[in-house]
């Protein structure tokens, strides 16, 4: 999987983790192709985290040149993997939030608004998508969370 490449220390703990709660990850299916502005997708029903590798590469302006430095599409990769894996854990606390984060409508950057719009558009639940976008920021307490809900 290529997304691997972009990921830090901690996020590629919060892999191991996912696999070890029983869900797989999987990389640029046909969901992805919905639109090109959407990174990643939870599939409850089939206990997948989908990332849209490709979408993130032209979001964040990847190029194959070494002495380039690609840092927007790293942070696009790994909050999309935060972002679906605090889904995940949604998902494994009776699908909904889980109420960690206090006052999260100050915590989330203003320029999260538009895309949290767009999610709750398609999934219809403004309390996760909100949880979900605060959580991108916060490697740490997804690992946290993976581990309190799903293990």
């Amino acid at each position: 999987m290529e997304f691997i490449l972009f990921l830090s220390k901690i996020d590629k703990e919060i892999i191991e983790l996912i696999y070890k709660s029983n869900h797989s990850i999987e990389e640029n299916t046909a969901l992805c192709l919905i639109d090109k502005k959407f990174v990643g997708f939870f599939k409850k029903s089939e206990k997948a985290i989908v990332i849209c590798t490709k979408n993130v590469m032209k979001l964040g302006g990847y190029r194959e040149d070494k002495k380039y430095d690609n840092h927007k599409t790293n942070i696009y990769i790994r909050r999309a993997l935060r972002h679906e894996a605090t889904h995940l854990v949604q998902s494994c606390n009776n699908n909904n939030p889980t109420g960690t984060i206090k006052n999260m409508e100050d915590r989330i950057n203003k320029s999260k608004l538009k895309a949290l719009n767009s999610s709750v558009q398609l999934s219809g639940n403004y309390e996760k998508e909100l949880e979900a976008y605060v959580m991108e920021d916060k490697p740490r307490k997804v690992k946290e969370l993976i581990k309190n809900f799903c293990l």
